[in-house]
């Protein structure tokens, strides 16, 4: 049965470390209009989730889509299920909730994040990078960089801002020589029916001491489904993370037109 995917991009005006970020202009267009349009040559229901009518806004003026939805939410997770109320639950199978601050998301990802979904046990998909060999401790202990366990199956058996799984026995500066650790690449997409039931869920121990929503699913035993992508992509939080966006871009147009 093909499966009726919906990809939904999370947008809010008010940010603590970027406020606005959405609108803010990478090579002479707003972020929010180069993720949509990455996303709409996978998908072919593509809506920007916002809060705020200068999003909305500008995304009608580039010819997207948009949903408003309310300023309570604390997550995207939240926002998508709002989101997808509106747009009507029963016409979609997935929903793909892709972040608003990833300009460089690639095809390829969203295409692997799809294909998760031919196997009837996945409640809910997401995308993991293996840190380089050689990567030194500090890169694998950053707290900000979530890390993945996961199973022969490729399902997700833990997520920590811990480093795991611990060497026992093995100078911690070469570990990454000794073991294949995953980033989590923050790209999910759920079932509909599945959206609906995490949103209702009460935080869990596991959420509250790591701060991390996924645990509550994991906790509550459903199958969170691992892609493996080898694609690096450019999140954008701060102004200077913009800046870095727009040298690597620089960097990238110099090297195609030698």
């Amino acid at each position: 049965m093909n499966q009726r995917f919906l990809a939904l991009i999370p947008a809010r005006y008010a940010s603590t470390r970027f406020p606005g970020k959405p609108l803010a202009v990478l090579d002479g267009k707003p972020i929010i209009q180069h993720v949509y349009e990455r996303v709409r040559k996978v998908f072919d229901h593509v809506y920007v989730a916002t809060d705020d009518q200068r999003i909305a806004d500008e995304v009608a003026r580039f010819g997207g889509k948009f949903v408003m939805t309310g300023t309570h939410h604390k997550s995207g997770t939240d926002r998508c299920y709002e989101a997808l109320c509106s747009l009507g639950e029963e016409n979609f199978d997935v929903v793909v909730n892709i972040q608003g601050d990833e300009p460089f998301i690639a095809a390829s990802q969203l295409e692997c994040i799809k294909q998760q979904f031919e196997n009837p046990q996945t409640d809910i998909a997401t995308l993991v990078k293996p840190f380089a060999a050689g990567a030194s401790f500090d890169e694998l202990n950053n707290p900000n960089s979530p890390k993945v366990v996961i199973g022969n199956d490729g399902q997700a058996l833990y997520f920590s801002r811990s480093v795991i799984p611990y060497l026992r026995g093995i100078d911690p500066a070469e570990w990454s020589q000794h073991h294949i650790y995953y980033k989590h690449i923050g790209l999910y997409a759920y079932r509909s029916v599945v959206l609906r039931l995490i949103t209702a869920m009460p935080q869990g121990s596991l959420e509250i001491a790591e701060s991390l929503e996924q645990l509550r699913w994991l906790q509550a035993g459903l199958h969170i489904q691992t892609a493996v992508t080898e694609t690096e992509t450019i999140g954008i939080d701060t102004p200077e993370d913009l800046e870095r966006a727009q040298a690597f871009l620089a960097a990238h147009k110099q090297e195609a037109e030698k």
